[in-house]
């Protein structure tokens, strides 16, 4: 039931992280507050495709 998955940056849009979901406890997409080292901050990070 695990999936992986892209953590995308909100602000530059670029993926980040990759992480592990679980689609019958999360079945819609995840928003995360990372590091974008791009950015040099703590931005939101939302599901990729």
């Amino acid at each position: 039931m695990r999936e992986q998955i892209n953590l995308v940056c909100t602000v530059c849009k670029r993926k980040n992280y990759t992480t592990m979901k679980n689609k019958r406890n999360d079945p819609d997409r995840i928003e995360l507050k990372k590091y974008c080292s791009h950015d040099r901050k703590h931005t939101p990070h939302k599901e990729g495709k």
